[in-house]
């Protein structure tokens, strides 16, 4: 090689690009760093269970083929649980959340807590009983196989820490009615007896700006007309008030949220899930994310039917998984 050949130099133009262009690297790289350590601190702070991903009944593959997208769907179970101790006890709300970013929507969608389905080893039972019987693995399996649905990940969260989690966002709007409004004081004395706060009743109805030991109120209300059915439609109207005010809070609070909600959830889910979710979900929330919700089974394929004294929820099973499937992975409404 000839020593004395001098060596080419990059244009000026190159250069200030391959500067601007490391900067842009080395902060993104800063960046996720400084996210993944200080998001990471933060989900240690909730209890983490390890799921047995070959015992979560996940619907066969060649079924799911059907739907064009179905590789761009996350479904994650939230189960509501009614004991102090969000690790044991019954699921007294069972939800699916589905990120949908074909179709940019957040769905929010309720199974009857008394569905009448078959729970792996135990037979036909209630389905928020599979939580009691074999926690969130046997809570999954349940919804996977009665249901249609590719579920690996779940985040259950104990009703009775609800109220933290809505104050820590500043409260939500709800409308209540009348007749909601002749049963939810007693609730909320209730909730002030057992949790010592000091939430104020409510004397009108219409839309409220509540707090959470209140939300939790309206929640929980179950003797109105509709019974469980408006009950269930309830707990999703908190939720979607709750993810609504979640994706407007300022990003400068979005850690504290995570933080406060850490403290209160059990999950299988490590950093850098949680991080690719958020970005996904940020990534949706740019152009304007949809919130949808749904209850199954729907009016029509169901009744409640007395077995050996029991009230269960019974329903056409074919039909309802074949509405789930279709809402869920090709968003298409049930009728």
């Amino acid at each position: 090689m000839n020593k004395d050949k001098k060596t080419k130099k990059l244009p000026k133009w190159t250069k200030i690009v391959l500067c601007i262009f490391s900067a842009i690297i080395l902060t993104i790289a800063a960046l996720y760093t400084y996210s993944y350590y200080t998001v990471n601190n933060i989900v240690n702070k909730s209890e983490k269970i390890d799921l047995k991903e070959d015992e979560l009944g996940v619907v066969d593959e060649e079924e799911l083929k059907q739907y064009d997208d179905y590789t761009e769907i996350i479904n994650i179970a939230l189960l509501g649980i009614d004991s102090t101790d969000s690790t044991s006890g019954r699921s007294d709300s069972i939800m699916v959340a589905t990120l949908d970013p074909i179709h940019n929507k957040l769905k929010l969608t309720s199974f009857m807590r008394d569905s009448y389905v078959n729970i792996s080893n135990y037979g036909y039972d209630k389905l928020n009983h599979a939580y009691a019987y074999g926690g969130a693995n046997l809570a999954i399996n349940t919804l996977n196989t009665n249901f249609g649905l590719n579920i690996t990940d779940f985040v259950a969260v104990d009703f009775a820490s609800l109220p933290k989690i809505i104050d820590s966002l500043g409260g939500i709007t709800i409308d209540i009615t009348e007749e909601e409004l002749n049963y939810i004081n007693g609730y909320i004395n209730n909730i002030n007896s057992v949790s010592g706060t000091n939430s104020p009743i409510i004397t009108t109805p219409g839309a409220h700006h509540v707090d959470g030991a209140q939300a939790l109120a309206y929640s929980r209300i179950r003797y109105t007309s509709g019974g469980d059915f408006k009950r269930t439609e309830r707990q999703r109207t908190v939720l979607t008030a709750l993810f609504n005010k979640a994706l407007n809070v300022p990003a400068t609070q979005y850690l504290d949220v995570i933080s406060t909600l850490a403290q209160y959830a059990t999950t299988n889910l490590n950093t850098n899930e949680i991080l690719k979710l958020a970005t996904k979900i940020g990534s949706m929330g740019l152009n304007g994310v949809t919130i949808e919700q749904e209850r199954f089974p729907i009016d029509g394929y169901c009744e409640g039917t007395m077995i050996d004294g029991i009230y269960y929820l019974t329903f056409d099973a074919t039909a309802t998984r074949t509405q789930v499937m279709n809402y869920i992975f090709n968003d298409q409404l049930p009728q």
